[in-house]
């Protein structure tokens, strides 16, 4: 075994680590928690609406 076996193991060993975080990812179960998190900036407009129109008024 010299060092071309180890590369090509490697390689075989992250495509497939890829392929698996790739399918992870997209997973149905996964879609409702990742849509979560992606709309958590938007969680607390209204509160920031609510201080900008506070400090304008003062």
């Amino acid at each position: 075994m010299d060092i071309n076996d180890i590369r090509a193991w490697q390689t075989v060993i992250l495509l497939i680590s890829f392929i698996g975080i790739v399918w992870w990812a997209y997973s149905k179960r996964r879609k409702t928690s990742f849509d979560e998190a992606a709309n958590l900036p938007f969680a607390d407009e209204d509160r920031h609406r609510a201080t900008i129109e506070k400090e304008n008024l003062s």
